[in-house]
């Protein structure tokens, strides 16, 4: 069914006067069903009242749009009836005659005795029959806005639109009010979206609470679904057994955005044009075929051209030298796996806590799961299982490159998917990438999860065969980030954006099929790769061999940089990762996970560099992520998704605490 409202992509851009600009809306993606009620809920500034007004046809939206019933909202209408803060009554009519002008206005095709019926139910509907011949000035706060809402229902609208219509009464008046309101919604199955500030008016009246995050550039930061069943009465709302779990959901989230107000050490997004603050870095990388967009930004020049006119790659042989290179300070910057710079700011694992910045991915795909030969008759994670159950006496081991890796995780869910404990059934080991091949070769290992070119690499050699890429696991997942300590984000703000600019331009040039030729003999230089190409074409750009005999098959995207909005720091897929390591015990899941993600994942630095480069602001929907068993990880409701996995650590959530990079030093 579709929705009656759907709010696609809105962006909300307001000029200043000093020549800039102040987003206060940013990729704003919500769907509203017939007869729902929404509250937008936030701090001062958040856009609430902007992005009613833009629902309503009061303003427009920089980008995006909003659909009502399959039509594009381009200004007000009678469909769409607005309830202000401040009754907006003409003081020169009674209540009657306010609400005729809009009758007579929008239904002058009936019969004016038919019109005068509607004015006088909805008189009565708000319990103003005694007060109907009196003028604004004679009426309290709480009945002019009960004639507000009258009018407003009373030209029958699909949507009433309510920007915080009880904030200035009493609360006697208002508790009054609130009540009536969910009772003449409720009789007439009306559309609504309102407007507050009050968290239990939130839940008395709403079927979700859509949580906005703090300005500039507000975003939809959580969705509550309010589980209590209608008709409610404020008396059974608070005595419901969800109630104080839900109220503790939308306090916990306000009290996030408020001390994501103060981060300290977080600069302002640079957009001033003055030179960089350093242009002499050393960039960490691993080297596989996945390192293309810094080996790029290098070769051709992107480097140079942001500014960044000494830039030296250093191959690393691990990626626990990685983290150590950029927390010592040795490494400016680096390639890291997905979950590196989230791991590291929340001290998983019970390390020292290292605030980390994550502005851009840089790779999507690219990994596979290579088993030994030992088991060729395996064809699936299940028939793997029956392989393991066999010799119950025999240690299997299998190799991945990090804790905090896709290859980890993703490895951990697909033998858990086939009911292998990745803990208990078989033994995972951290090995570098480089060594993987080896220790298969010595039979330390059964398997791994690795990227390119470690998988052709044994396939070729003819010591496995691949299983599943993670295309067969997970299609699209983040797997390489830009990883950068916060205190030296704080420190080069304009070279930090210079660096991310830099990186877009090699991503976009690294997803042109035309490019991949000469990408692959930049890669296979002696100081990247190194010379074997047949083992780096497989997957870049010939068609991806599993072993086996099997004819090779082609994989579009198994390694995708730029398309389909890749380079985006999502914080859906962040929050996946956090719970995927407090599943495995890394780490507990952060109840303060909102501002864990939004202190790591920095979309605006990431918008910021898109802007500078006229580049596509584009952002992936707000949606749920599912994976190859058909599990739907809800982003509204991560706890309930750990507690869904059969084979998962024993877990706790816990209040995390944030270093700040000023603490850090």
């Amino acid at each position: 069914m579709l929705p009656l409202i759907d709010i696609d992509h809105v962006h909300r851009v307001f000029p200043m006067a000093d020549g800039g600009n102040y987003i206060a809306l940013k990729n704003i993606d919500l769907k509203i069903n017939q007869g729902e009620f929404i509250s937008l809920i936030g701090h001062s500034g958040c856009g609430k009242s902007t992005l009613l007004n833009i629902i309503a046809g009061l303003d427009q939206p920089t980008e995006g749009g909003v659909i009502l019933e399959g039509k594009e909202v381009r200004g007000p209408g009678p469909e769409r009836m607005v309830v202000f803060q401040n009754y907006s009554l003409l003081p020169w009519l009674t209540v009657r005659q306010n609400i005729a002008l809009a009758v007579n206005r929008v239904m002058r095709h009936l019969p004016k005795g038919e019109r005068k019926g509607i004015v006088e139910h909805h008189i009565q509907l708000v319990g103003l029959q005694h007060a109907a011949h009196k003028y604004p000035r004679e009426l309290s706060g709480g009945m002019k806005q009960r004639v507000a809402i009258a009018r407003a229902l009373a030209i029958r609208p699909k949507v009433l639109l309510l920007d915080e219509p009880f904030g200035a009464l009493d609360a006697l008046t208002r508790g009054n009010l609130q009540q009536k309101l969910a009772e003449i919604v409720q009789e007439n199955n009306v559309t609504c979206i309102m407007v507050t500030h009050d968290v239990d008016e939130a839940l008395l009246l709403s079927d979700r609470v859509v949580m906005l995050t703090t300005g500039p550039e507000a975003q939809i930061g959580q969705i509550l679904e309010v589980p209590i069943p209608h008709p409610r009465h404020r008396l059974e709302v608070v005595n419901h057994p969800s109630y104080y779990a839900l109220r503790g959901e939308i306090v916990y989230f306000l009290q996030q955005q408020k001390r994501s107000r103060q981060k300290v050490g977080i600069p302002q997004v640079a957009t001033a044009a003055g030179g960089l603050e350093k242009i002499n870095l050393q960039l960490g990388f691993i080297p596989l075929t996945d390192c293309a967009p810094l080996v790029v930004a290098l070769e051709k020049g992107f480097f140079q051209e942001e500014g960044l006119f000494q830039v030296t790659l250093s191959r690393e042989p691990s990626w626990k030298a990685i983290a150590k290179g950029v927390a010592e300070g040795r490494l400016d910057a680096a390639q890291m796996v997905a979950g590196m710079p989230l791991g590291m700011t929340i001290g998983a694992g019970r390390s020292q806590p290292i605030p980390m910045v994550s502005a851009m991915v840089l790779s999507r795909n690219g990994n596979a799961i290579t088993l030994s030969n030992k088991f060729s008759q395996v064809d699936n994670v299940r028939d793997l299982k029956a392989a393991i159950s066999k010799t119950p006496d025999t240690i299997h081991s299998f190799g991945m490159v990090h804790p905090a890796s896709m290859h980890n995780l993703l490895l951990r869910y697909w033998l858990a998917s086939g009911e292998i404990d990745p803990d208990q059934d078989v033994n995972l080991l951290v090995i570098p990438p480089s060594q993987m091949v080896h220790s298969l070769k010595a039979g330390n290992i059964d398997g791994y999860c690795v990227g390119e070119p470690w998988n052709s690499l044994a396939v070729n050699q003819n010591l496995g065969f691949v299983i599943a890429t993670d295309l067969d696991i997970w299609n699209g997942h983040p797997e390489k980030v830009l990883g950068v300590r916060e205190d030296w984000v704080a420190k080069y703000p304009q070279t930090h954006l210079a660096l991310i600019k830099a990186l877009l331009r090699a991503c976009e040039y690294c997803d042109d099929p035309r490019n991949r030729q000469e990408i692959l003999d930049l890669l296979i230089k002696p100081e990247y790769l190194g010379p074997a190409s047949e083992y780096t074409r497989p997957g870049f750009i010939d068609p991806y061999y599993y072993g086996r005999e099997r004819e090779p098959v082609p994989l579009y995207r198994f390694h995708q940089f730029f398309v389909e909005q890749s380079t985006y720091p999502s914080e859906t897929e962040a929050l996946w990762i956090l719970t995927q390591l407090a599943r495995w015990g890394y780490t507990p899941f952060p109840k303060n996970w909102q501002e864990v993600i939004t202190r790591v994942r920095r979309t605006d630095l990431y918008s910021e560099a898109c802007r500078q480069l006229d580049l596509p602001n584009l952002q992936p929907n707000r949606s749920q992520i599912k994976l190859f068993d058909g599990m739907v990880f809800n982003p509204d409701d991560p706890v309930g998704y750990l507690q869904r996995f059969n084979i998962c650590r024993e877990f706790s959530v816990q209040e995390i605490p944030l270093v700040t990079a000023i603490e850090k030093k």
